[in-house]
């Protein structure tokens, strides 16, 4: 397989491409891998566009970035900061709990292991492995839509779902390579390798074996 080949040629287009595209760049300045500000904007982009995410997430932070200022803000004010995001509503209810769990059980502090993650409300697998990848620099693998989809097409996996190809890829990439996938594979996905990928300008083309290439963009 040629993984290695693959994420260094991602790793210097990802220089280049530009925040409105590339939008995982724009979030992480947003959140700037701080802990409390990439769980609660990790739980705002389940379902939601990235660039959605990014823009109110930036707007949330500018008025309570931390667990006693989310507390501090009614559930009205949260839901007009949040509706555009996919079920702002719930996540409200979310976003709250987690910044009272964070208070009272863990003195502000954001848990840094899987088990302890997932047991905060709207917190799932890809969430916490998102966080403990980009934040606490664990080697894990993070699967979202896009890591799934582009695995899938360059034939490093053949799996139906998410939590199949995580599975799978933990099999097949280098244990060095783990955290890289999820950062580089989504800003690819974002710009290039999307639903209707636009293969006639995609870097990777000549080691892509996707049988369905589309040419006409």
């Amino acid at each position: 397989m040629n993984v290695e080949e693959i994420l260094d040629i991602l790793k210097r287009e990802f220089e280049k491409w530009p925040e409105n595209k590339a939008t995982i760049k724009k979030m992480i300045k947003v959140h700037n891998n701080e802990p409390f500000k990439s769980l609660i904007m990790a739980v705002l982009s389940t379902q939601t566009k990235d660039s959605i995410t990014s823009e109110i997430s930036k707007k949330l932070f500018e008025i309570a970035d931390s667990p006693q200022r989310i507390l501090a803000l009614t559930d009205q004010e949260l839901e007009k900061l949040l509706k555009p995001i996919s079920f702002y509503k719930r996540k409200v209810k979310y976003i709250k709990e987690i910044s009272k769990i964070i208070i009272e059980k863990y003195k502000g502090d954001i848990p840094n292991n899987y088990e302890e993650l997932i047991k905060l409300p709207g917190v799932g697998r890809k969430v916490a492995n998102v966080l403990l990848s980009n934040v606490y620099k664990n080697d894990v693998i993070a699967v979202d839509t896009h890591v799934h989809r582009i695995s899938n097409r360059l034939g490093w996996v053949k799996t139906k779902n998410p939590l199949q190809t995580e599975k799978e890829l933990y099999k097949v990439i280098p244990k060095h390579l783990w955290r890289d996938i999820n950062l580089y594979l989504v800003a690819f996905g974002q710009v290039i390798c999307s639903y209707k990928p636009k293969c006639s300008i995609c870097p990777i083309y000549q080691l892509c074996p996707y049988p369905n290439k589309n040419l006409s963009f």
